[in-house]
């Protein structure tokens, strides 16, 4: 009998036991469960250190994970067993929120299967490999709050394994598109750097010091033959189709979101989206046209003339921006700002202590998105979280830079800050660190978070940030179309066979980006599939919600407290939201 069957047999039948004719108290249906979710996450944090070092478990630092086929065979055996586990318990002995916990813990075992099965990440992805090779040491150093002598005996012993992870890349990489292998091989570049140079600041220690300079000079030279096998015979090779089809992207979308709508549904709501937002765009430049254009005619008010009056709008106030050595600098400057008017204004009650960090993006992390939020562990929820900014890459030519640095100018970096730290992604996770579900805070939804990022954006203007600045509202109302295309983007290169051309129309036309934005996008849309499709799906979800419910309480409502009890229950699918936030 495996450790699973048995955890099961003791649990149904204790319960057996005690019940009588009705059914268990729901507190004590509850509580097991919660058991079984912490036995479950022991076992998987064993399984793969590198996991539970981002969950914030420093049980397992010094191991690296086994990522040979034949163990993530063994994963996928094991997560069947605990999905034919879960749907063996009665969700009568369960309140309602545990009953939402069980549904959230079964979704996410189907959606592990499903993947392993027709989208397996470590077949056809070789950045995959690069959590393992990089990230998972870099992790310790930023997002732990163990002693730093403690971090770097782990680092010491993970770092000593990296060959083995890369023996298991080799063998079981097969096909990949040529995107993957190209972003791979500039990441794992980042990589060899980051163990040759960086990581002695990052640890605080003296350059070629043990315990690390032995184990970083031998990840050194595993991964320069790494990176001939990456150049010289995986690209070659490198010939998988990035699109999955319409029938596997509408089952992963489906699986993504988790929030009842189908693809064909989300194209539908997202392109009628795209025309309302592009109207009230065309609206704010017109008011703004006079004074950046004095003595010139507005366009003709046609389709043609209401785009070219938005992008000869956009493209002036694009010049207003900063150099590209000071971006991460000129975001740190943004985070006071904002954070003194969510205060002044009540939007929410800030997390303090604050440990949200602005940092430079590592390079072996780059070439995905300008900008991310890492949040502070669940399970560590005292360390740093991190808002990551992306430099412009020292080989960009200057015109390159310049188009960078128009698309994330003063007015567009404060939306982004907006929505990656304060109040979005960073307070959003800070709060949901302090949900009392365990599921709910490990097995968090990317549609709640990327959601409630973009919902605040717009939030924060109406509220009076920024002073009626009309510059900032055509920048937050561009940011918005962005996640709204993203949605149409993602849909159609994969289901429908929309070429780069066509993607860049779509985007550089109907977007407004700039065209380095847009090749970005396109990169980043061949990468990761659905996830693109998450934020406008999550948005709609929270800006429906506000609507009913303030509706709804009429002269009682609270701002304030609304968006803390949204936030109360944890980053859990927004299907449950209605139901939980009457």
């Amino acid at each position: 009998m495996s450790r699973i069957a048995a955890v099961l047999l003791a649990l149904l039948g204790a319960a057996v036991m005690a019940a009588p004719a009705a059914d268990p108290p729901k507190a004590d249906g509850d509580a097991k469960l919660a058991k079984l979710f912490r036995d479950y996450l022991d076992e998987q944090f064993k399984a793969h250190p590198v996991y539970a070092t981002q969950q914030g478990n420093h049980d397992h630092d010094a191991r690296m994970d086994d990522l040979s086929p034949a163990a993530r065979a063994k994963d996928v055996a094991s997560g069947r067993e605990w999905l034919a586990l879960l749907n063996k318990i009665d969700p009568k002995t369960l309140s309602r929120d545990g009953r939402i916990d069980l549904e959230i813990w079964k979704h996410t075992l189907e959606y592990t299967l499903w993947s392993a099965e027709h989208d397996d990440r470590f077949r056809f992805d070789p950045r995959t490999y690069g959590e393992f090779l990089s990230d998972s040491v870099f992790l310790l150093f930023t997002q732990s709050t163990l002693p730093r002598a403690r971090n770097i005996e782990n680092a010491a012993g993970r770092i000593a394994q990296i060959p083995k992870a890369i023996a298991a890349a080799k063998a079981s990489l097969s096909d990949p598109p040529k995107i993957l292998t190209e972003v791979a091989v500039r990441r794992n570049q980042g990589a060899i750097a980051f163990y040759e140079k960086e990581i002695w600041a990052l640890a605080g220690e003296r350059p070629g010091s043990e315990p690390l300079a032995t184990p970083c000079r031998e990840a050194v030279k595993a991964l320069k033959d790494y990176q001939t096998w990456l150049e010289k015979e995986l690209l070659p090779r490198s010939g998988g189709d990035w699109r999955l089809g319409k029938e596997k992207f509408g089952k992963k979308l489906e699986l993504e979101l988790d929030a009842g709508l189908g693809a064909d549904e989300v194209l539908a709501i997202a392109e009628a989206e795209a025309d309302r937002v592009e109207r009230e765009m065309y609206t704010v430049a017109k008011q703004m046209w006079a004074k950046l254009f004095p003595g010139k005619p507005v366009p003709p008010d046609d389709p043609a003339g209401r785009r070219q009056t938005v992008k000869l709008v956009m493209d002036e106030l694009g010049k207003d921006h900063g150099k590209p050595e000071d971006l991460v600098t000129d975001a740190r400057k943004t985070v006071d700002r904002v954070k003194a008017f969510i205060t002044a204004k009540k939007i929410l009650t800030l997390p303090d202590p604050d440990t949200c960090k602005v940092v430079e993006m590592p390079e072996f992390q780059r070439g995905f998105s300008v900008a991310y939020l890492n949040p502070a562990p669940p399970l560590d929820p005292k360390a740093d979280s991190l808002y990551a900014v992306a430099p412009p890459p020292a080989d960009w030519s200057a015109e390159r830079v310049e188009t960078l640095l128009r698309e994330y100018n003063s007015a567009m970096l404060q939306v982004l800050t907006i929505h990656e730290a304060y109040p979005g992604h960073y307070v959003q996770l800070a709060y949901s660190n302090r949900c009392p579900s365990l599921v709910r805070k490990v097995l968090w939804s990317g549609t709640f978070a990327e959601g409630w990022a973009v919902y605040t954006e717009q939030m924060m203007l109406d509220q009076g940030y920024g002073d009626g600045d009309l510059s900032l509202r055509l920048h937050q109302l561009k940011f918005y179309l962005r996640a709204v295309i993203n949605a149409i983007l993602d849909h159609k290169m994969h289901c429908a066979g929309m070429t780069d051309d066509e993607a860049k129309t779509l985007l550089m036309g109907r977007g407004f980006q700039t065209e380095a934005e847009a090749v970005g996008k396109i990169a980043r849309a061949k990468q990761s599939s659905t996830q693109l499709s998450t934020y406008f799906v999550g948005r709609t979800a929270f800006y429906r919600l506000r609507q009913n419910v303030q509706r709804a309480r009429g002269d009682q409502f609270d701002l304030g407290k609304y968006h803390e009890e949204v936030l109360s229950h944890g980053t859990l699918p927004v299907k449950y939201l209605p139901e939980l936030v009457k």
